[in-house]
């Protein structure tokens, strides 16, 4: 049956990017979402302009509520599930050996890890997560719960088993053989990859191959990784790791892993250069279907081989501030051309709402020194919050905003159910100026928005059951 929504409308419309989001951000005040029965968009606008052919549809009215495309979490972390804020780490590798490693290695019990799957895919429902990359647990159990329940609830994953081939004593657990990691990787890419509907451009579920990071696997399993990807990547499959997170002098990931591997960048290591010297070792990970969380540290030249290639970056500046990694600079990685979307690394994070992930970014970059510092404007974050992960996703064509013909992943606000938010929204002062009171309005919502105040979430049309 066709749908009609009715609320105030706000998307980014078009194929914006980040540095054209103002001019491409849709304020519909009275607006008027039609979905078809399939679950596609026909029709986007204002409720009194509704066409004639669509005013016999059943109307669902969420006035005053908002109308928003979902949100899309390019980097979180299900087997961090319950590590949230976990305390003794300090910085990244630390924390890593003696907070996160442990906690995962839980998963290795299957009733655990089933209830994980559970709680995870809950937490998503409620902060508006339609669509995300997740890093995945090691173990197969979990990982087939994780795919499991969210087919069940009928949300949209892209994720697979994080593959560490060497490590710590504490992450021993974690660690495979690296011919076990290759076949582990396979096996789950046979099962899951668009099992739901057996063809990759139509399905909610989709397979990556997830080395941890570069001190987590060798050389040996980085080629062997890059064999596999060359015979999958026409298949749509996914990569998905990290980059540049952490560069504490001396003892940073980021110099860590270019003295191991003894190469120029850290990029080199995915980018099929992973031999002393930066000498090609094997095939390139990168592409429009790879996603690297982080790139705090990035040198000009790995942001123009992103932007080269494709690849997107999954902005995370909660966790950043959790475990001291420094700041993205906004500025020099927009004017790289390299698409950023965002995460919120739940586990280095302590959020699971993007919007919050946002009101972070917002704060961080406004505080960068100097010329670096900038005010972001509202579209921009609404843009990495939906548009931009959609496009990470190398799915731009099927969500992300309310074009027509795209499939209506969309949540709906009520203020109301968030005082602090109603309050903002209603009392708080407005310009004369029609543009700027929008932009205004739009700046509270993701500012002062959260999971309470969220009331439906759709995907491809259907509404998800409530938590």
């Amino acid at each position: 049956m066709k749908h009609v929504y009715r609320g105030q409308i706000f998307h980014v419309a078009g194929s914006a990017k980040v540095t054209t989001a103002e001019e491409a951000l849709v304020f519909v005040a009275d607006g008027a979402l039609v979905v078809d029965s399939e679950g596609s968009i026909e029709w986007c606008g204002e409720f009194a302009d509704l066409p004639t052919e669509h005013e016999h549809a059943a109307i669902v009215d969420y006035r005053p509520g908002f109308i928003l495309p979902g949100f899309v979490d390019t980097h979180i972390h299900f087997p961090q599930t319950y590590a949230g804020d976990s305390y003794g780490g300090g910085q990244l590798l630390e924390w890593l050996e003696r907070c996160i490693f442990p906690s995962e290695s839980k998963f290795g019990d299957r009733d655990f890890g089933r209830a994980a799957a559970v709680e995870f895919t809950n937490q998503r429902v409620r902060a508006g997560t339609t669509a995300a990359m997740v890093f995945g647990s090691a173990f197969p159990d979990a990982q087939d719960a994780l795919f499991e329940e969210t087919q069940r609830r009928g949300l949209r994953v892209v994720s697979g088993r994080g593959i560490q081939t060497r490590g710590p004593d504490s992450a021993g657990p974690l660690i495979t053989s690296e011919e076990k990691a290759i076949e582990l990787t396979a096996a789950e890419v046979d099962k899951w990859h668009a099992a739901d509907t057996g063809d990759v451009d139509t399905a909610l579920l989709h397979v990556a191959l997830v080395p941890r990071f570069s001190l987590s696997v060798t050389p040996t399993t980085m080629a062997a990784l890059g064999e596999l990807y060359t015979d999958l990547r026409s298949k749509g499959v996914y990569v998905h790791t990290h980059l540049n997170e952490n560069n504490r002098p001396g003892t940073g990931e980021v110099d860590a892993t270019k003295a191991d591997y003894q190469v120029n960048s850290y990029l080199d290591t995915y980018d099929g250069k992973f031999l002393p010297g930066s000498k090609v070792g094997g095939e390139s990970l990168l592409g429009p279907r790879t996603i690297m969380a982080h790139s705090v540290h990035c040198q000009d030249g790995e942001l123009a081989r992103m932007a080269e290639t494709g690849t997107s970056i999954s902005h995370c500046p909660v966790s950043q501030l959790f475990l001291g990694s420094g700041t993205m600079p906004w500025l020099r990685t927009v004017e790289s051309g390299v698409n950023i979307s965002l995460g919120t690394d739940h586990g280095g994070g302590d959020e699971w709402l993007i919007s919050r992930v946002a009101n972070d970014a917002f704060k961080v970059h406004i505080t960068e020194p100097g010329d670096a510092g900038v005010s972001m404007h509202p579209a921009e974050m609404l843009f990495v919050a939906t548009l931009g992960g959609a496009r990470a996703l190398d799915m731009e064509n099927r969500f992300g905003n309310f074009d027509t013909g795209k499939e209506a992943d969309f949540l709906v606000i009520d203020p109301e159910r968030w005082p602090s938010l109603a309050n903002a929204i209603d009392n708080g002062a407005r310009a004369d100026d029609e543009k700027m009171a929008r932009d205004q309005m739009l700046f509270a919502l993701l500012m002062q928005l959260r999971e309470p105040a969220i009331s439906a979430v759709y995907v491809k049309g259907r509404k998800i059951d409530d938590v």
